[in-house]
């Protein structure tokens, strides 16, 4: 049997986008293939895709389509090391390749006709724990807001995220302001 490569995973991933469907569909299609890949084929990381940053966590760019349908990206999370609040404002498939990844879910509990940037009620959900090999996935409308990271305080999480557009920005969230603002991201081109 041959063995389910980068390239691979990356035409099937193009392939379900290219036949249309909602984020769902999309989701269920790609999900699989990149829990297929982690089990298969982890060859196609390059020292590059390990890099991490003392303050804060690491985005390493796998792949970006240049139509900006599709992006995947290495993310490096020394102990430690959380995101803020955010959403995605697209769908995403999300595997852990080492340590474990632990993500804090948020509700939002506006109406949607009643949400501003500066108005924004979230109430506190709970939490996923993912394990390496393990893949999660979200879907926008409702957005999935929530904050992830590395709880661990002694190794590094390394994570492959893919996403539904090149994940240039995201809302990030402030509780006790009950505000949203637009964080432009960072990441290392491989």
């Amino acid at each position: 049997m041959a063995q389910y490569t980068l390239d691979d995973f990356l035409a099937d991933s193009q392939n379900a986008i290219a036949n249309g469907g909602e984020p769902y569909q999309l989701v269920d299609q790609i999900a699989p293939k990149l829990q297929k890949l982690l089990q298969n084929d982890t060859t196609f990381l390059k020292p590059e895709h390990f890099l991490s940053d003392p303050e804060h966590y690491a985005r390493n760019a796998i792949y970006v389509a240049e139509d900006d349908r599709l992006s995947f990206y290495a993310l490096v999370w020394e102990p430690g090391q959380w995101t803020p609040i955010h959403d995605h404002g697209t769908w995403g498939v999300v595997g852990v390749l080492e340590g474990v990844l632990h993500e804090t879910n948020y509700i939002c509990t506006n109406k949607t006709d009643d949400m501003s940037d500066d108005h924004v009620e979230l109430v506190r959900g709970g939490i996923i724990m993912l394990a390496p090999g393990a893949v999660t996935s979200f879907v926008p409308n409702p957005d999935h807001i929530h904050m992830t990271g590395n709880a661990n305080t002694q190794n590094r999480v390394v994570s492959l995220h893919m996403y539904g557009h090149s994940m240039a920005g995201f809302y990030s969230y402030d509780i006790n302001s009950k505000s949203r603002t637009w964080t432009e991201t960072q990441h290392n081109e491989s």
